[in-house]
């Protein structure tokens, strides 16, 4: 088991976009192998390469019984449904508030081989694919929380022991959601 520290808010790589993979490789398939081994460790439904310090677009989940991983993934949504629910993220440690999500999406990419990959998620595996991938772009679940659950959840992020006190930075996600963002 490889288990690497997940880096938490405040972090600049966590609001960095990563870079596409290009290279196939063995160091990818390990990369992949310390996000899960991470993942199952820390007891999350996914992780993405930023949360390990690595600017590439990498992520596994494991879902209500779906498990993998997406290299360059990307997403589109199928019906015009959202869902609103709790949403926590392991840089932002055993804090959760509710988010806006769409409910159905599509999800493309590859897998650590190069092969081709889809995955159809709903509900909860809907919420980590587009969760997952907004870290890919340097996104976090905060961005997309209505202003005055931004403020309380910026509060107790402040007051978090695990907060080192640096100033936090919010930006919105280049994927439409809801008209706005």
């Amino acid at each position: 088991m490889t288990v690497q520290p997940i880096r938490l808010f405040g972090d600049p790589v966590l609001r960095t976009a990563a870079t596409e993979v290009t290279d196939f490789d063995a160091e990818l398939r390990i990369l992949v192998k310390d996000l899960w081994d991470t993942m199952t460790e820390a007891g999350g439904a996914g992780l993405a390469a930023p949360q390990l310090g690595v600017g590439l677009r990498v992520f596994t989940y494991h879902v209500d019984g779906f498990a993998g991983h997406l290299v360059n993934p990307t997403w589109t949504v199928v019906g015009e449904e959202f869902q609103d629910g709790p949403e926590g993220c392991l840089s932002i440690p055993e804090m959760r508030w509710d988010c806006r999500r769409h409910l159905d999406v599509v999800a493309k990419g590859w897998n650590m081989h190069g092969e081709p990959v889809e995955v159809e998620g709903t509900n909860t595996l809907a919420r980590c694919i587009q969760h997952e991938t907004d870290h890919l772009d340097g996104v976090l679940f905060l961005d997309r929380l209505d202003a005055e659950t931004r403020k309380q959840a910026m509060r107790e992020i402040r007051q978090a022991e695990w907060f080192d006190g640096g100033v936090p930075i919010l930006k919105q996600s280049p994927h439409p959601l809801f008209g706005g963002k």
